[in-house]
C-alpha cells in the first residue's frame, strides 16, 4: 500500500497528537500525587475532608493531608487518598457539616490587659450607673484590693459618654478609700479616674491642695471649680499618672503567664490562631513578653502571639526605643516581638479623634505627636527592624501619620493604622502606594439607631454616615485585617463570626439599629480573608499561616456553619466545633 506526502503528514500528526494526549493524562495523574515519578507519597498524620475555604485567592477544595503539623496537600478527595495509611492517618470527614477554614486572627486586642484586670482587678458593667459605681463597686474594689494586698486599686470599663455627664471626683474616691492609689479607666482605656493619692504620686499635686501640673504632653488637666484636679485625665495625661502606680507588683511574671493560659484558652475557643498584643506593657515592664517566652519554650503556646512595646508622648522616645530592641531577646518560634505602639490621637465620637472639619463645637481633637516626631520615631523604628503600630481614629491624624510613614519609613516594614474612623481619599492611594497596612474593627461597623441620631452633634459634619471604613481599603488595594480591641469593644462581639455578619451586614444583631454605611461593607470572602491571611501579612507571617496552602503550618477550624453560604443573618451563629494549631487539635466544643 503506497501513501501520498499528505497522507504521511496527516498520519504522522495524528500520532503525535496521541502522543501528547497521553503525556497530557500523565501530567494529569502525577497532579494527583504530587511526588511524581509513579512514587507514593508519604503518609500523612492526619486528612481532613469537608468544604475547605482556603484563603488562597477565595478557593475552595475538597481535602487536605497534614504531616508533621503541616499541609502537604491540598486538593481533591482523589489525590488525598495516597496519603492515608489505614490504622495510622487519623481522617476527620466534616463533609456537610459546615465550613473547614485557616485559623482566624486578631489584629489587635488587649487580652493580656482585659485578663489581668479580671484577676487583679474589677471590670465595670458598662450600664452601671454614677451612683452605683461609688456605693457599689468602688467599695468592692477597695475590698478586693485589700483582701489582696494590693497596693492599687484597679478597674476598667466604665462608659465614658454616660459618665462624663456627672464625673465622679477625686474627692468622692477618696471618701471611699485615701491611703491607697484608685485608677479606673473608661471601657476604651483612653480616660481615667483617680483619687488624691494616685495624682500625689505622680507630682500633679501636693496632698493639700497646691497644683504642680496643670497638662501633660499637650494634654489639659481637668480642674475643678475649687482650682484643683478633678481626678479626671484623659488621653496621654492618664498613662502617665498610672506609670506612677506599683506596676511591678501589681502584674508579675507569675500573674502575667496565668493570664496568658486564660487568654489562649479564650482564643483558641473563639477560632483565634494568631493574635497581636496592642498594649504588651500596659504594665509598664516586661512581664508580659517573658511569660510568652516561657510558655513556648515550655512547649504550651498554642497560637502565635505578636508583642507591641508601647510609647506615649510624655516618655523619652529614644530610650523607649532601646527598651523595643531589647525585647527582641524574647522572640520565639510563636512570639513575635518586632512592633512599637502609639497613640496618634482618641476618639472621634468622645471628640479627641483629630478632624477636619472640626468638631460641631469648633475644637479640632486631639493630636499627641507632631508630624516631625512622627517620621522621626518612623524613621528610627524602622532602620531597627521594628514596625509602626499606631492608634488613629480622625481622618486629619491619619493624614499626618500616611505622611510620617512615606517620609520617614521603609515600604516593606508594614507601618500600620490601627482602627481608623475615617480616611480621606487621597489618602488610601498613598497607603496602597507604599504597603501601609489598615488593622480595623470589623465587629465596629454599626450603630444602634439612637446613636446614629445623636452622631450629627458629635462628630464632624459628614462623618455622621461614614466611618470605620472597610470595604474602601479593598477597593484601594490596602492590606486589611480584622481587629476586636477586645475588651473595648464598642458594644460590638469579640468572636469572628459575629464580627464578620456586622462587616457584611452593617448590622449588629444583638442591637436596634438599621443597617449603617452598607456601601461599605464586605463580602463573605472578604470578610474571611480579613480575618485569615491579611492577618497573617500584618504580622508577616504570610509564608507559615493564614492559608490552608501546602508548606504551611496547618492551622485551621471546623465551623459548625457555611458561612459563606448561610441565610446572612445567621454567620454570627457559627462557633468552631474543633480549633487546630500546628495540626493538633487545640480546642473542641465537645469537651
Amino acid at each position: 500500500m503506497s501513501f501520498t506526502l499528505k497522507e504521511k503528514m496527516l498520519s504522522l500528526i495524528t500520532v503525535m497528537s496521541m502522543v501528547v494526549g497521553m503525556g497530557m493524562l500523565a501530567g494529569c495523574s502525577s497532579s494527583d500525587n504530587p511526588s511524581g515519578g509513579g512514587t507514593a507519597p508519604e503518609k500523612a498524620d492526619l486528612v481532613v475532608y469537608g468544604k475547605v475555604f482556603t484563603s488562597e485567592g477565595n478557593q475552595i477544595v475538597e481535602a487536605f493531608a497534614v504531616k508533621d503539623g503541616k499541609y502537604v496537600y491540598v486538593g481533591d478527595k482523589a489525590g488525598v487518598r495516597d496519603y492515608i495509611e489505614a490504622g495510622k492517618t487519623e481522617v476527620v470527614d466534616y463533609t456537610g457539616k459546615g465550613l473547614v477554614m485557616p485559623g482566624c486572627g486578631n489584629g489587635h486586642a488587649h487580652y493580656s490587659m482585659g485578663y489581668a484586670l479580671q484577676s487583679i482587678g474589677t471590670i465595670v458593667s458598662k450600664e452601671e450607673s454614677v451612683e452605683s459605681f461609688l456605693t457599689k463597686v468602688v467599695p468592692g474594689a477597695v475590698k478586693k484590693a485589700r483582701d489582696l494586698g494590693m497596693k492599687t486599686v484597679f478597674g476598667f470599663g466604665y462608659d465614658a459618654l454616660e459618665f462624663e455627664k456627672n464625673m465622679p471626683t477625686r474627692q468622692q474616691l477618696d471618701a471611699i478609700c485615701s491611703d491607697i492609689p484608685i485608677y479606673f479607666a473608661d471601657e476604651g482605656a483612653h480616660s481615667g479616674i483617680f483619687n488624691t493619692i494616685a495624682l500625689v504620686n505622680a507630682g500633679i499635686m501636693k496632698a493639700d491642695g497646691t497644683v504642680l501640673k496643670k497638662e501633660i504632653s499637650g494634654v489639659e488637666i481637668e480642674m475643678g471649680a475649687d482650682g484643683t484636679p478633678t481626678g479626671f485625665l484623659k488621653e496621654q495625661a492618664q498613662t502617665y499618672v498610672r506609670s506612677f502606680l506599683d506596676n511591678e507588683n501589681l502584674f508579675t511574671v507569675d500573674i502575667a503567664k496565668d493570664n496568658l493560659v486564660r487568654v489562649q484558652e479564650h482564643l483558641l475557643a473563639e477560632g483565634y490562631t494568631m493574635y497581636l498584643d496592642g498594649w504588651t506593657t500596659y504594665f509598664f515592664n516586661d512581664n508580659f513578653y517573658k511569660a510568652a517566652q516561657q510558655l513556648d519554650e515550655a512547649g504550651d503556646m498554642k497560637f502565635v502571639l505578636g508583642a507591641t512595646y508601647e510609647i506615649d508622648s510624655w516618655m523619652d522616645v529614644d530610650a523607649m526605643l532601646a527598651k523595643a530592641v531589647n525585647a527582641k531577646k524574647y522572640a520565639s518560634t510563636r512570639v513575635k516581638t518586632n512592633w512599637i505602639k502609639l497613640f496618634m490621637d482618641g476618639i472621634v465620637e468622645t471628640g479627641t479623634g483629630f478632624v477636619e472639619p472640626l468638631y460641631p463645637d469648633g475644637h479640632q481633637g486631639v493630636a499627641n505627636w507632631s508630624e516631625e516626631e512622627l517620621t522621626d520615631i518612623t524613621r528610627k523604628a524602622n532602620d531597627k527592624g521594628i514596625t509602626m503600630h499606631v492608634h488613629v481614629m480622625g481622618n486629619k491624624g491619619v493624614t499626618r501619620l500616611v505622611n510620617a510613614y512615606i517620609n520617614g519609613g521603609k515600604d516593606e516594614m508594614r507601618n500600620t493604622l490601627v482602627h481608623v474612623y475615617s480616611v480621606s481619599e487621597p489618602d488610601y492611594q498613598r497607603m496602597a502606594l507604599h504597603n501601609i497596612y489598615a488593622t480595623v474593627g470589623l465587629s465596629w461597623h454599626h450603630f444602634t439607631d439612637k446613636m446614629q441620631e445623636s452622631l450629627p452633634t458629635m462628630v464632624p459634619a459628614g462623618m455622621d454616615v461614614k466611618g470605620y471604613p472597610l470595604k474602601s481599603f479593598f477597593d484601594h488595594g490596602v492590606n486589611v485585617s480584622s481587629h476586636n480591641d477586645y475588651p473595648a469593644l464598642g458594644g460590638g462581639p469579640d468572636d469572628p463570626f459575629g464580627a464578620m455578619e456586622i462587616a457584611v451586614t452593617g448590622d449588629f444583631y444583638g442591637e436596634v439599629g438599621k443597617p449603617w454605611w452598607t456601601e461599605d461593607c464586605l463580602s463573605r470572602e472578604q470578610a474571611i480573608t480579613a480575618l485569615t491571611i491579611n492577618v497573617a501579612r500584618q504580622m508577616f507571617l504570610e509564608n507559615e499561616r493564614g492559608s490552608i496552602k501546602e508548606g504551611k503550618y496547618a492551622d485551621f477550624l471546623l465551623v459548625t456553619k457555611d458561612v459563606l453560604t448561610c441565610p446572612v443573618t445567621e454567620i454570627h451563629e457559627a462557633k468552631p466545633a474543633a480549633t487546630y494549631f500546628e495540626g493538633k487539635k487545640v480546642f473542641s466544643m465537645n469537651n
